[in-house]
């Protein structure tokens, strides 16, 4: 993806999960670089060929990239290296948490040659952290994100793109989820997304004339992330107040 990308393999709940690590441009020049959050980016349906380098999975990361976030993109079960098998939502919710208690442990990332020397590590457990996915990843992340609220450990914000409303069962998320979907989805139409989102008040923010993999509209979907993020709160900013 970039020079700062990284694959790695680290040990889950049913064995090695595989993932790459996105970091921002700034860290290259400068390792005291203030991180603003950590970001987990879910990949569409692994028996559909979805996998950790999805195209629609990587402008997700490379946008929370650019907002100052790290980005980490887990493979799920059987996909490259991944170990186990698709577990129809139930294993893949497990390995994400995994993922996420992974992301925010200090010593997870200063363990990792890519990240050892830089200074935002040592506080990786106080960072905010995102969620996201695309499609099938959209609804592992609705049910982590519950799961995460249930153990106190809520996470900053969800992020769903491609939402798979009408394809699996989501769960309820919080009022300030972004939902992105194409116009003329033709893999979850958009009436099945404003559906799931009418009674819960939810804002569908649409692409025009974007299918279900966003050709040609990726930058679409960087740019509604990162002016999403315009005004929010910058923790990176409380030591000045």
């Amino acid at each position: 993806m970039n020079s700062r990308t990284k694959v790695i393999q680290i040990e889950g709940v049913v064995g090695q999960i595989e993932m790459s690590i996105d970091l921002p441009d700034e860290l290259k020049s400068n390792p005291n670089f203030s991180i603003r959050g950590l970001a987990l980016v879910a990949h569409p349906h692994p028996l559909m060929g979805g996998t950790m380098d999805n195209k629609v999975a990587q402008t997700m990361a490379r946008a929370f990239n650019q907002l100052g976030y790290v980005s980490v993109r887990p493979n799920f079960r059987g996909v490259g290296a991944t170990a186990g098998a698709y577990d129809d939502g139930i294993g893949e919710i497990e390995d994400l948490l995994y993922v996420t208690d992974w992301m925010r442990t200090p010593s997870s990332w200063s363990a990792l040659e890519l990240t050892t020397s830089q200074s935002w590590t040592s506080g990786a457990n106080t960072l905010p952290l995102v969620v996201s996915g695309f499609s099938f990843g959209s609804f592992v992340g609705t049910h982590l994100i519950q799961r995460l609220i249930e153990l106190g450990r809520p996470a900053e914000r969800l992020v769903m793109v491609g939402s798979a409303a009408g394809k699996w069962e989501l769960a309820p998320v919080p009022a300030d989820t972004i939902l992105i979907h194409g116009e003329v989805d033709e893999t979850i139409t958009l009436s099945a997304v404003l559906d799931w989102a009418r009674p819960q008040e939810l804002t569908v923010q649409v692409v025009p004339g974007a299918d279900h993999f966003f050709h040609r509209r990726l930058h679409c979907i960087r740019n509604i992330i990162t002016s999403a993020w315009l005004g929010m709160p910058d923790h990176r900013n409380h030591s000045l107040d």
